[in-house]
């Protein structure tokens, strides 16, 4: 029995020794968080900070376009003959009235020879003609001839007045056939390949004809936008204003050039709900290329002097459309504003916020309405290095221990010395 009670005093004494360690370890990391960590739920937040500032914001509107030249002639024959000379090279740069073939002109002489030698005679009888008539005119003043036969030579000259007029059409056409022969550029531009090759003979009805010239510069971009962003469009076209249009590549990375709205089309496309624009460019450095595929960037009007913010600080939820507002005990609240135009970096505040205010625009996710924030650091200021985790508390104990403290150190060295 006395065995028994003495079993019983010794698991009771470790009942409370082990109680008391359980509470006092569930204290400290109540107190300290996990693994032995500061508890952060009341802690600052590190915010990134922008303030309200006046601003003005351009009215783009994107879309995508197609390169479009304003002129592009395939160039063909107006004349049948052997092409006897081709004077352009693969992406030459012509000018209007460059020589660009010339077909055989030999056949071409000879017929406006003889259409020259046609006139000649029909001019001789008509001239022979008008002499009889001037003669036989005087004879029937003197009724020495018949009526009929003055009748019949005044018809017989208006014949031959006809004729020469004939054959000077005739004489004419010989003439523009001899310089059709010489085929010049009707335009200025770029030539792209080849198409036919000297030697061969053209014929007026070939498809191919003889090459393609582009006219490169100015250039012109058509795109379409939605019927609905076509009404500011032709109301600032109304007003006489010049509408500026950019042109970027694919990944709208290069500025291709920088141009102005020309004209918009005249009805809208049903299928597409979208009507079309033209936009031109000088092209002097040809960075724009026939059919390409770009973004175009259509400066609309631009608001002016509005409320500034960056777009990163708009938040969306329950409120509707807040920010975090910073007050000056370094605390957040929410405030919810109005929006108004934006240029896809920055947004118009129209309601909400103040000049100078400042909101919260990195670390939002974090924030509740009153949580504290630290503010970033000035640009430049140093930054104090954390210690190793786990370095206080090693130390702390490495102290208690005595490994490297001085005082119990110290005292084995003098025992040690006795």
């Amino acid at each position: 029995m006395k065995r028994l009670r003495t079993l019983l005093g010794i698991g009771l004494g470790l009942a409370v020794v082990v109680g008391a360690g359980w509470y006092f370890a569930s204290s400290r990391t109540a107190s300290n968080g996990p693994a032995g960590r500061p508890n952060m739920a009341n802690q600052p937040v590190t915010v990134g900070l922008a303030t309200v500032a006046k601003g003005d914001i351009p009215l783009v509107t994107r879309a995508l376009g197609t390169v479009t030249p304003l002129a592009t002639v395939t160039v063909k024959t107006q004349i049948t003959g052997q092409l006897m000379q081709v004077a352009f090279t693969e992406g030459q740069a012509v000018k209007k009235g460059d020589l660009l073939a010339v077909v055989d002109p030999r056949p071409y002489e000879v017929a406006l020879q003889q259409a020259i030698g046609t006139l000649d005679k029909d001019e001789a009888l008509l001239k022979n003609a008008q002499l009889d008539l001037t003669r036989y005119q005087k004879l029937v003043a003197q009724d020495s001839v018949a009526r009929q036969t003055y009748d019949t030579q005044a018809s017989l000259v208006r014949q031959y007045e006809a004729t020469v007029v004939t054959d000077r059409a005739a004489v004419d056409a010989a003439k523009l056939n001899l310089v059709y022969t010489r085929i010049i550029a009707p335009t200025d531009g770029r030539i792209g390949l080849r198409l036919v090759d000297a030697g061969n003979y053209v014929t007026i009805g070939d498809s191919t004809g003889i090459c393609v010239i582009t006219l490169m510069k100015p250039m012109s971009v058509v795109f379409s936008i939605p019927e609905d962003s076509l009404p500011p469009v032709r109301k600032r076209l109304r007003e006489g204003a010049t509408l500026q249009a950019t042109a970027l590549d694919r990944a709208q990375k290069i500025e291709l050039g920088v141009g102005k709205l020309e004209t918009t089309d005249n009805q809208i496309d049903t299928t597409t709900g979208t009507v079309k624009l033209r936009a031109t460019f000088d092209n002097s450095d040809e960075a724009l290329f026939p059919n390409q595929f770009v973004n175009i960037r259509l400066l609309v009007d631009t608001v002016k002097d509005a409320l500034v913010v960056p777009v990163a600080a708009i938040q969306k939820g329950q409120p509707g459309t807040f920010v975090y507002r910073v007050k000056p005990d370094d605390t957040v609240e929410i405030r919810v504003v109005e929006t108004g135009a934006s240029d896809g970096d920055r947004i118009a505040i129209t309601k909400g916020l103040a000049l100078n205010d400042q909101v919260v625009v990195d670390g939002t996710d974090r924030l509740r309405d009153g949580s504290k924030i630290r503010r970033p650091p000035p640009a430049g200021a140093p930054v104090a290095a954390a210690p190793p985790e786990g370095a206080g508390a090693s130390g702390r104990d490495a102290g208690a221990d005595g490994a490297p403290g001085p005082g119990r150190g110290a005292g084995r060295r003098g025992q040690s010395s006795n």
